[in-house]
């Protein structure tokens, strides 16, 4: 069974702790990483492509450190970082084979292998247009497809659906989810509807550590007796703003329909109601600067 191994892995830079004691087994599925900005996802993910040096720890494929098998591991490496360079003037498909030849990629091999991944990507009606015409959604599509190129056994996404407007996001989802079989794919983001369809388990960071992992149904568990929903009169509103972690309000004429994240019940009136995936981010991460469907800097 495929299996990436990390061990006790820290990274330090300028006597600040971005990656805390990190030890998890990856197997084949998706893995959707959160944690808010400063988290640790982006040092992380590098360690795991080989382009950062741990401080301390380690990561072993199949039993074998990446540090020691080098060109062996990278050849089975796919990484999408969160802003991928590429040539604007490049046609689609030039880009694929450029990026093949810098893997290895036989010039005949590349461009079948180039062919294939445009279609998929639904790309291959634009594959002869430069990159610079291309909306957001099309480059990271074509981000999808570079990293595709060699058919990588462990796929790293970092961040690959900020900015998109959802209906991209949807697309490079479900296109994920496609693409994810037979191999380890880590997702990273903030944005937690990112992964909690396609994602077979969560894995939280915070603070360089990791917070939790498991499935959705296994996290969300631990939230039950913690989200609350209560009516409250309009002008009161700001007040349970101020004073609780309010997920969601919705007006109904003078009165606010309030969704709250609390260990604690709010008020005699208010009713447990069913926790989400959203619903443990904001409970866990309330007092970070960072926000649910905000982008990652």
């Amino acid at each position: 069974m495929m299996e990436l191994r990390i061990e006790g892995l820290s990274k330090k830079f300028a006597g600040k702790m971005a990656v805390d004691n990190v030890s998890i087994k990856l197997n084949a599925g998706v893995y959707g990483l959160l944690g808010a900005n400063g988290a640790g996802k982006t040092t992380l993910m590098r360690m795991i492509c080989g382009i950062l040096n741990p401080t301390s720890g380690n990561i072993q494929f199949d039993g074998q450190d990446i540090a020691r098998m080098g060109e062996q591991y990278r050849d089975l490496l796919g990484y999408l970082p969160q802003d991928f360079g590429y040539y604007p003037d490049f046609r689609a498909e030039e880009f694929l084979w450029y990026m093949a030849a810098l893997k290895g990629l036989p010039l005949r091999s590349a461009k079948i292998k180039s062919q294939e991944l445009l279609e998929r990507v639904a790309l291959s009606a634009v594959s002869r247009k430069k990159i610079r015409t291309f909306s957001g959604g099309m480059k990271q599509r074509l981000g999808i497809a570079q990293a595709m190129l060699n058919d990588p056994r462990v796929l790293v996404l970092d961040e690959p659906t900020a900015g998109l407007d959802p209906k991209e996001r949807v697309r490079f989802r479900n296109l994920i989810a496609d693409m994810a079989r037979d191999k380890i794919v880590i997702l990273s983001t903030h944005i937690v509807s990112d992964v909690e369809y396609i994602a077979d388990q969560i894995v939280v960071m915070k603070q360089g550590g990791l917070l939790i992992t498991g499935t959705v149904e296994q996290l969300t568990a631990t939230m039950e007796g913690c989200v609350w929903s209560c009516h409250i009169p309009a002008r009161e509103a700001e007040e349970w703003n101020a004073r609780y972690c309010v997920s969601n309000l919705r007006h109904e004429g003078d009165q606010v329909e309030l969704r709250i994240v609390s260990s604690v019940k709010p008020a005699n009136h208010a009713t447990s109601v069913a926790p989400t995936l959203e619903d443990l981010y904001l409970y866990h991460f309330q007092d970070e600067p960072a926000v649910v469907a905000g982008e990652e800097k």
